[in-house]
């Protein structure tokens, strides 16, 4: 089938690069406009950057609904496939391909709608998610459902480590689907509305974490937030940021935030329901470590609060 991709961060990278492998033909690659990065200079997006290296031909609009509609319909793919493009498509755009347009969203649906559901899921502490083939629809993640593709989440695996994992996961995931479309094998389900959450996109203050909850929750948490927007604590009025953590089996008890440990066998913290080990912290001026190196020359006050 004759194909627009579109695409613009990391995570869509290996799709692009599998659906250009396949038997079929990618006619144009549609991507976020040059954004400032790295201290004010402009720079593509990933996806560009791999559609320029496979020779592709590459199109950007800072909205494709009201600037892309004549160039994609004087294109005149068969589909159109988004991963993680970053913009929603009007129903002018989506009625274009004969196939229409399919998205691989980085959840299993219904459940985590949205921006961010691969930390979410982390967050959350799920034991299980996937990705999710479905026909773009207007509202947000609300399309028919053609299939979905599970995998375990690691007890351990931070948000960075599963966003690695579904990235290559999806790129087989699309293969599939685009064969079973082509060969009109392909059916679609609409998804329970009923069982929609919605993930919002995460900032910086996110990170903040909150120390009433349990040990466990606070582990999931760290594990969502890595490596972006990273998990933070403040004391004194300074930001320590926590990398990695552990749920401490041993009985510590302390007021939820409250350090209960500092010395040269680790660093635990009181939560509102059991007590965590530092393992990785990143302190004021200092580049991340283990809590105990961290501790050889720094000092943390026990019966300090954690904010």
């Amino acid at each position: 089938m004759r194909l627009i991709f579109l695409g613009t961060p990391d995570f869509a990278v290996p799709s692009l690069k599998k659906i250009a492998e396949s038997n079929h033909e990618i006619i144009a690659v549609v991507t976020q406009p040059d954004r400032p990065r790295n201290r004010g200079v402009m720079s593509p997006s990933p996806v560009k950057e791999t559609a320029l290296e496979l020779g592709l031909k590459v199109l950007q609009y800072e909205r494709i609904s009201r600037e892309g509609v004549e160039d994609i319909k004087n294109l005149n793919p068969d589909i159109m496939v988004t991963c993680a493009f970053g913009q929603i498509l009007s129903r002018e755009l989506l009625a274009i391909p004969k196939y229409g347009v399919i998205n691989e969203h980085a959840s299993l649906l219904p459940k985590y709608r949205g921006s961010s559901p691969i930390q979410w899921c982390v967050i959350n502490g799920e034991k299980e998610t996937g990705v999710t083939i479905m026909k773009t629809a207007y509202e947000v993640d609300s399309g028919d459902i053609l299939f979905a593709d599970k995998t375990f989440i690691g007890e351990d695996e931070t948000a960075g480590e599963l966003f690695d994992r579904l990235s290559i996961l999806a790129a087989d995931s699309i293969i599939k689907a685009l064969d079973l479309i082509e060969n009109g094998k392909a059916n679609f389900a609409p998804q329970n509305h009923n069982e929609a959450t919605f993930c919002k996109m995460l900032t910086k203050a996110d990170g903040l974490i909150d120390w009433s909850k349990s040990a466990q929750q606070i582990k999931d948490f760290v594990r969502g937030m890595n490596p972006w927007p990273c998990a933070y604590t403040k004391l004194d009025g300074m930001v320590y940021k926590m990398h990695k953590v552990s749920v401490q089996n041993n009985n510590f008890s302390g007021n939820a935030g409250q350090i209960v440990m500092a010395d040269k066998n680790g660093l635990i913290v009181a939560c509102g329901d059991g007590a965590i080990s530092i393992d990785i912290i990143q302190a004021p001026n200092c580049k991340k470590m283990s809590a105990k190196d961290y501790l050889l020359g720094h000092k943390l006050q026990v019966g300090s609060i954690f904010e």
